[in-house]
C-alpha cells in the first residue's frame, strides 16, 4: 500500500442555462462515470489558478471562481490512493463548449451539461454522489471517504 499523502484537486460546479457541466474524464472513454471537471492542484499555486487552469485545459472555457461548496474524499484500498477534491461555485466568463476541442492531456474525452433529472434520474452515472445537491441546492457539503468507483 502507498503512504503517500493524499492528492488535493479544485472542481468546478457550473451551472448554466440551469444545467450543469460534467466531464467524461477517463482516456479513450474507458468508464461511463461523469464528474465536474478540474484535477490536481499544482504547488506555488492558488487552488482558484489551479481550477482556471483544469477547467480551461478540460472544457476550453474560462471560468470566475467563486465560493466553495462540496468537500469529497475518496480513495483506493488496494493502491493507497487517496484524493481530497475541493468544489467552487464557478460561473463561465467566456468561451463555449465546441467540437473542435480536445483535452491536451487527453484524458477527457466528452464534456456535456446535464439537467438536474438526468442526475436524479439516474440517467448518468456520477460522483459523488451529493453533486447535485451541492450544485442546483446551494448545500455546503462535505461528502466522507469512500472507495473508488470506476
Amino acid at each position: 500500500m502507498d503512504n503517500r499523502p493524499p492528492r488535493v484537486a479544485a472542481r468546478a460546479l457550473i451551472l448554466h442555462e440551469d444545467r450543469l457541466l460534467l466531464v467524461n474524464a477517463y482516456p479513450g472513454g474507458l468508464s461511463d462515470l461523469w464528474c465536474a471537471p478540474g484535477g490536481g492542484v499544482r504547488p506555488g499555486r492558488s487552488l482558484h489558478e489551479n481550477l482556471i487552469r483544469e477547467v480551461h485545459e478540460e472544457t476550453g472555457l474560462t471560468v470566475s471562481v467563486g465560493a466553495p461548496c462540496l468537500i469529497n474524499e475518496f480513495h483506493d484500498p488496494d493502491s493507497g490512493f487517496h484524493q481530497v477534491d475541493l468544489f467552487f461555485r464557478c460561473t463561465i466568463a467566456a468561451g463555449t463548449l465546441s467540437d473542435g476541442w480536445r483535452d491536451p492531456e487527453c484524458v477527457v474525452t466528452r464534456r456535456r451539461f446535464f439537467s438536474r433529472a438526468d442526475l436524479d434520474l439516474g440517467r448518468i452515472r456520477f460522483k459523488p454522489d451529493s453533486l447535485p445537491a451541492a450544485a442546483w441546492d446551494g448545500v455546503v457539503a462535505y461528502d466522507p471517504l469512500e472507495v473508488i468507483v470506476r
